[in-house]
């Protein structure tokens, strides 16, 4: 089975994870793809669909998007913009989706940025050039999200 989970926003990330066994393993992640710069910037959904539909998930893992603590009026549209693309690339793409409260998946795996990344290079040993950077936080949150999934945590 295979399990695309999506760490939302213009600055997210997708990963996708294999279950075989019951053992996951990270087969890819990457950056959500972009067009635009600054205001004008948006989710690129033709290539999320082309990412996406090339790893053939079985299940889609969608982080819930929410309104952050004093985040800006133009930036919190922004972020429910990229949001909504992304859910409606999985629903486009006909791949059932769950949709993963915050919460959830942290308490089952993490607690801020640097932990998920270190806690995905646990559970994926074999991904280290995937999630090397600090900043490749987004790709092990979008990995344990995915995770959660088939860990039965939400």
């Amino acid at each position: 089975m295979r399990i695309v989970g999506i760490d939302c926003g213009v600055h997210g990330a997708l990963a996708v994870i294999e279950i075989t066994n019951g053992a996951p393993q990270l087969v890819d992640a990457t950056d959500v793809p972009v067009v635009g710069t600054g205001a004008k910037e948006r989710v690129d959904v033709a290539a999320v669909r082309d990412w996406i539909m090339l790893h053939n998930p079985n299940h889609a893992a969608v982080e819930r998007g929410q309104a952050m603590p004093r985040q800006g009026a133009s930036s919190g549209f922004k972020y429910g913009r990229a949001c909504g693309a992304l859910e409606a690339v999985i629903a486009c793409c006909a791949i059932p989706m769950t949709i993963v409260e915050p919460s959830v998946w942290k308490r089952f795996h993490g607690a801020d940025k640097e932990t998920d990344r270190q806690r995905a290079l646990q559970l994926f040993p074999g991904a280290h050039a995937l999630l090397a950077l600090k900043r490749h936080h987004n790709r092990a949150d979008a990995a344990l999200i995915a995770a959660s999934i088939s860990r039965g945590a939400p």
